[in-house]
């Protein structure tokens, strides 16, 4: 018998009997106690009383297993495959990966700060910033913005009296631009009216602070004060879903509560806060999309997709002949609505990235738009004309250069365009409004395409007054300005395209004669050199001739 073949039949004598699978995490639990004492004595201060609003505990269940009434419901009309059954499995679920994440965490500044913070309303408001930051976003990306929000504005008091141009002009770069203004938004409401204390509770959270759902208030609930509430992230649905073979579509109601009622069964009442950012960092980590490192993974053991990669090895193999007494998903009636769906059968190439399988995303709509870098001469310098966008919808308050929607013929576009210039500038030479290319960009739902066009006043006086909503600013500013990454990239294209410049944009669809390559200085030299021998040459030739 070979080493894989033997392996798997001890596997399957595990899978006939899955209580007995746990063992191993007794092991690791008692590993990780020392540990798991320390920090539950570390967020005892902050953990809140039933009266703060904690989730109760299900008669009956085991202690630390909380559930909501509607997700009680639901799991009990789950197939048991589907399930965390017994104390034994949550327990080596909690310390193996308490353990793991011990060992192997990220040293973030969000997490530093969370952990030296003794001010409990500093130490929510420094996770909240961090949560609303890490939404759709990278982690390295977040961490300079993270860094420089916090160094500008430590508190929600900084926070609350900091206006709308300075958060945007900070948050500029980072997408999503609604979420800082949501954030000042709720630092002013909690200053305001909630006397500078920030709700305890993820319920109270949730209900009273603009902008945040149930996963950022769970977060904060549970890292700050020590609530034992689960989260469920898109890192945390990923592994929730492998190691409870979940196939079907995560963002589905049915599915997202079948998440949120496992998250809550299996979140540590003892360290509610590290449980939650463990669960996300395995997600991240190891546990990811594309390329699972299931080897390092340290609730492989428990990991049904991982149990059902092994048992499709072996009948691939033709090492196991018949019907296997192994332990699968076996609904009451019909069709499982947590398995792989039946038009999406189980793939041998993908093994444990089966699950789960996300429904295909709705491509963004498209839009077309011009776009106008008006340029005239400063006393520092050239300076360019941006316009504020209004104070809600896509970009709200941020500014843009003069922009129109596409006309069908290019004499309507520039007319628009035109125009739309001199609302905000005065009277303008049509004639020297260019067409330089353009710049595709797309947003979380729209993918616009801009039209770019330049126009430099030149040999005129400058225009020094414009309408409230319109300022001047110079290249300099424009940099820091609260501008998006869309309109970075106009600018690169406008720059790309000035004599004397060579700054185009590596994205833009322009190309120009500025973007060759200057030549070396040796090369330089040799060139001079030849240049001026050949004109030397064909000079003694034409006298010749003559």
């Amino acid at each position: 018998m070979t080493p894989l073949v033997s392996r798997l039949s001890r596997l399957w004598a595990i899978m006939r009997k899955p209580r007995a699978a746990v063992g191993s995490g007794h092991r690791k639990q008692a590993a990780s106690q020392e540990g798991r004492q320390k920090h539950a004595k570390n967020n005892s201060q902050a953990k809140p009383s039933a009266c703060d609003g904690m989730i109760a505990e299900c008669p009956g269940a085991p202690a630390g297993l909380a559930r909501q009434p509607e997700e009680v419901v639901l799991q009990a009309s789950v197939s048991s495959y589907h399930l965390f059954r017994d104390v034994a499995e949550v327990t080596a679920f909690r310390g193996s990966l308490l353990s793991w994440y011990d060992q192997e965490k990220r040293d973030l500044p969000w997490r530093r700060r969370a952990e030296d913070e003794m001010d409990l309303d500093r130490r929510a408001y420094a996770v909240w910033v961090s949560e609303v930051m890490l939404q759709q976003t990278q982690v390295a990306t977040v961490i300079n913005y993270y860094t420089g929000w916090m160094q500008k504005w430590p508190t929600l008091q900084d926070l609350a009296s900091a206006s709308l141009e300075e958060v945007n002009q900070l948050w500029a770069g980072l997408g999503y631009y609604s979420r800082g203004r949501r954030l000042q938004e709720g630092a002013r409401k909690v200053v305001e009216e909630l006397g500078g204390h920030m709700p305890r509770t993820a319920e109270t959270l949730q209900q009273l602070l603009p902008g945040v759902g149930r996963y950022t208030a769970g977060a904060i609930a549970s890292i700050a004060f020590g609530q034992a509430t689960g989260v469920v992230d898109g890192n945390v649905a990923r592994v929730l879903c492998r190691v409870r073979a979940i196939g079907a579509d995560p963002s589905s109601t049915l599915v997202s509560q079948q998440l949120w009622g496992l998250a809550q069964q299996l979140v540590d009442p003892a360290r509610p806060g590290d449980f939650n950012q463990a669960a996300m960092e395995l997600g991240a980590t190891v546990c990811t999309p594309q390329r699972p490192l299931c080897s390092q993974c340290p609730v492989e053991s428990l990991c049904r997709a991982r149990q059902r990669v092994e048992q499709e090895q072996l009948l691939a193999s033709g090492s196991l002949s018949g019907s296997p007494d192994v332990e699968e998903c076996a609904p009451n009636t019909g069709h499982c609505h947590l398995c792989l769906p039946p038009s999406e059968p189980w793939d041998q190439t993908l093994g444990v990235v089966n699950f789960p399988r996300k429904a295909s995303r709705k491509p963004p709509r498209e839009e077309s738009s011009a776009t106008c870098v008006l340029e005239q001469p400063g006393a520092l310098g050239a300076q360019i004309l941006l316009v504020q966008r209004p104070n809600s919808g896509l970009l709200a308050g941020l500014w843009e250069f003069p922009s129109v929607t596409w006309e069908p013929s290019e004499q309507l576009q520039r007319k628009a365009l035109l125009q739309e210039l001199q609302r905000w500038a005065g009277p303008l030479p049509a004639t020297h409004l260019r067409h330089l290319g353009e710049v595709v960009h797309t947003f979380s739902h729209i993918k616009l395409t801009y039209q770019v066009y330049g126009l430099a006043l030149e040999g005129q006086t400058p225009v020094t007054t414009v309408p409230p909503g319109a300022r001047w600013l110079t290249q300099e500013e424009f940099h820091t300005a609260a501008v998006s990454t869309a309109m970075k990239k106009v600018f690169r294209v406008y720059q790309g395209q000035q004599p004397g410049t060579c700054m185009g944009s590596k994205r833009s669809q322009v190309s120009s004669p500025c973007s060759r390559k200057k030549p070396r200085m040796g090369q330089q030299v040799l060139d001079n050199f030849f240049r001026s021998h050949i004109s030397t040459d064909a000079h003694s030739l034409n006298s010749a001739a003559q």
